[in-house]
């Protein structure tokens, strides 16, 4: 059975041990610049392995033994410095966790703390897992768990960020449940097109080390085919889900959240190809990582505009006889 119902419009906070309204502006911000955050460093990752300066700073969590920061006498050359910037985005992006926490607290959504401890959690276990692949020499398997743990982080903020834009308390499915299934099918193939989308890079020229390249030592030509094949099958499901929500009359915003991910979806396609056949230059892939966070978020934006907050009311009998019909 299906209820549709309204976004909560509330804007100041409830007393009591009741529902919460949605964070203040300022508080959505921060959220939003959570997500803004982890999505560039990703892709500030990806500019150190694609300029091979992953071991810019050979040792962790200094730079150098005796330094924690770049030396004249290093002989990594630019490297230091990218690997450096990387590591030190890593600080500023603690630092507005902790600001997503404060907002989170102060507006007394107490729901919205796991998701808080999971971003925490995850940039603290980021830096171990990142100090772990250094000292690993940059074993592509390691690099591999380095970017997917971001890829679940970006998730996790998209999550709070959503989350904090609503009220607090029980929610209900606004659109069919056979529509709901699609979505989240689409949701697993899209984060299969990325893991594979990572053996791709492991098996390819951009290795992290610029003088001792480490490969999975796979044929990149047939990895680089499978995941084509997947995300084929993604945006066929998603031409299916953007029909789907339609012809049902879904809300406005899961409508919107899936024709946006779709067009995405396309762009990004058309940047892989592009790369592809012009011998994979470091800016287009990049660029292609970018895309991949964007499509993350696009995709869990679409997830949460399935749902909304469910209003508890008696039902007249017109709406008895309606949702009866459509059950």
């Amino acid at each position: 059975m299906s209820v549709t119902v309204g976004r909560s419009t509330a804007t100041t906070p409830s007393t009591g041990s009741g529902p919460r309204a949605a964070l203040p502006r300022w508080g959505s911000r921060v959220l939003l610049l959570n997500v803004v955050a982890e999505c560039l460093i990703v892709v500030t990752g990806g500019v150190v392995r694609l300029t091979g300066s992953g071991l810019g700073c050979p040792t962790w969590p200094q730079c150098v033994p005796g330094s924690y920061v770049p030396v004249v006498q290093q002989a990594q050359g630019f490297h230091k410095w990218i690997e450096f910037g990387n590591r030190t985005l890593t600080g500023l992006v603690g630092v507005i966790a902790l600001a997503c926490l404060v907002a989170v607290w102060r507006s007394r959504r107490r729901d919205l703390l796991p998701y808080v401890g999971l971003v925490i959690f995850g940039i603290l276990a980021q830096a171990v897992i990142g100090g772990i692949t250094v000292h690993m020499e940059l074993a592509p398997g390691y690099v591999m768990t380095h970017f997917l743990v971001s890829m679940l982080l970006v998730t996790a903020s998209t999550i709070l960020w959503r989350r904090g834009r609503e009220a607090s308390g029980s929610r209900a499915v606004v659109v069919r449940r056979e529509v709901r299934g699609g979505a989240w099918l689409a949701a697993v193939l899209l984060y299969g097109v990325v893991v594979i989308g990572t053996v791709v890079t492991g098996s390819g020229p951009h290795s992290g080390d610029a003088d001792e390249p480490a490969r999975f030592g796979l044929d990149p030509q047939a990895v680089s085919w499978l995941h084509a094949d997947l995300v084929m099958a993604y945006v066929g499901l998603l031409v299916g889900l953007v029909v789907a929500l339609r012809a049902t009359a879904a809300p406005a915003a899961a409508r919107r959240a899936s024709l946006q991910l779709l067009v995405a979806t396309l762009a990004q396609g058309a940047v892989g190809y592009t790369q592809y056949f012009t011998d994979l230059p470091w800016v287009l892939v990049a660029i292609h990582m970018g895309m991949a966070c964007l499509l993350v978020v696009l995709q869990v934006r679409l997830l949460c505009a399935l749902t909304g907050p469910r209003v508890d009311v008696a039902p007249t009998t017109a709406a008895v006889r309606a949702t009866a019909a459509t059950a």
